[in-house]
């Protein structure tokens, strides 16, 4: 153990290396035993068979409805999406509450892997539609609607993001029974209208739904446990931008293939690059802007104007970020792994990588794996051939957006006085 904890010069912690040792040995095991497709054949027959007898309780629950119905459920199941979330996070940053704005970044970050891990893993469908009837009334609910069923992201996430502001909201300052009471209701009636959503808009069964609560009250649990010592490693412990990178990279293998493709894993790749670029950043800038020291909306150091100004100057900052980031990594990783040999491909990003149009000659591939020598050697011990480079560039421009929120766009702020 000391010779990996001293591996590279990292210098790695005992710990450290033992989380990322023991990440990698379970991505080899899951690979090298066939671990996943033995957990799907235990759990998604029995799902399945839930979901689809749910399908008549389904349908008399849908008897009642109405198009205000379809749009307040609709929007409000928007209001708790990963994408609402994305774009909330960096205002929550800017207003001083750094360590709520980084507990629910990191949180919904694990959350996401974990929901959707379970997900693919599982492979379950969602309710039959038709007989049901879903609705899809935003791009989003599209996407959701391509992922398997089990268990629902949405309930999973409300339950741990809402749990989460919560006891950050009733610690910040001495609370009464009744501001307890109070907050507890709006939790529990918020969950339980997102549960109801969720059926009613045919997106998930009563079994999804009870499941993603399920999951989501076990990891708040387990965040509430652990959010300070998360949070004290981000800001001031060793080693936090190399651990944080390597266990980046073992994430994007340590997760389950699902039996047909679905977004799952792009959603996951987006928010583990967020949750690198916000870790990164923060080491950088702590002390200058996300201490306890920062300034809180509505003082008199960050008024309302101030705040607003603080948006304008962001949001187009942050996009144009990511635009860049997305470009940079576009034309730089395929050259990156062209040159060290790592065979790859492309899903969307690079048309010349996709898979319809590499050769299929064995020259090519020779070529290239005298290239990659030991480092593609290293690469085949993971479970897949040829690497989807379109996962690299996703991570990268959301890791290029996450920094910029809280390492870019500060330093901004304090050259225009906001």
């Amino acid at each position: 153990m000391e010779a990996v904890a001293a591996a590279g010069g990292a210098g790695l912690t005992g710990w450290q290396a033992a989380a990322l040792s023991g990440a990698a040995g379970w991505v080899w095991a899951a690979s090298h035993y066939d671990l996943t497709p033995q957990a799907r054949a235990l759990a998604q027959p029995w799902v399945t068979r839930r979901v689809h007898a749910e399908t008549p309780s389904i349908l008399t629950f849908q008897r009642v409805q109405h198009r205000m119905l379809d749009n307040f459920f609709s929007v409000l199941s928007c209001v708790v999406s990963v994408p609402f979330y994305t774009g909330f996070l960096p205002l929550l940053f800017w207003s001083g509450h750094g360590k709520l704005a980084r507990q629910m970044t990191l949180l919904l970050a694990f959350c996401d892997y974990l929901g959707n891990a379970v997900k693919d893993l599982v492979s379950a469908p969602r309710p039959c539609s038709p007989p049901v009837r879903r609705v899809t009334a935003t791009e989003d609910e599209k996407e959701n609607a391509m992922e398997y069923g089990l268990p629902s992201s949405h309930a999973l996430n409300t339950v741990c993001l809402m749990g989460y502001m919560l006891h950050y909201v009733l610690t910040y300052e001495p609370c009464g029974g009744f501001m307890i009471a109070t907050g507890l209701s709006l939790a529990f009636m918020l969950v339980t209208l997102i549960g109801i959503a969720r059926v009613y808009l045919g997106m998930h069964s009563l079994t999804d739904v009870i499941a993603g609560i399920s999951f989501g009250i076990v990891i708040l649990a387990f965040w509430l446990v652990v959010h300070d010592h998360v949070d004290a490693f981000v800001v001031s412990g060793q080693n936090v931008t190399f651990f944080w990178a390597s266990l980046s990279l073992v994430l994007c293998f340590a997760y389950p293939r699902p039996e047909f493709p679905t977004p799952s894993f792009e959603f996951h790749t987006a928010f583990n690059g967020v949750a690198f670029g916000i870790v990164y950043g923060v080491q950088q800038t702590y002390t200058r802007f996300h201490g306890p020291e920062a300034p809180l909306i509505l003082s008199h150091q960050l008024p309302l104007l101030a705040y607003a100004g603080r948006v304008l100057v962001g949001i187009p900052t942050i996009l144009a970020v990511k635009l860049c980031s997305k470009a940079l990594s576009k034309w730089l990783l395929p050259v990156m792994c062209s040159t060290l040999g790592i065979p790859i491909l492309s899903s969307c990003y690079v048309p010349a990588l996709k898979p319809s149009d590499i050769g299929g000659g064995s020259g090519n591939k020779d070529e290239a794996k005298q290239a990659g020598g030991y480092l593609q050697r290293v690469f085949s011990l993971f479970p897949q051939k040829a690497y989807d480079v379109d996962t690299g560039i996703r991570f990268v421009q959301y890791a290029g957006l996450a920094w910029s929120v809280v390492d870019l766009v500060p330093v901004i702020f304090t050259h225009l006085n906001l």
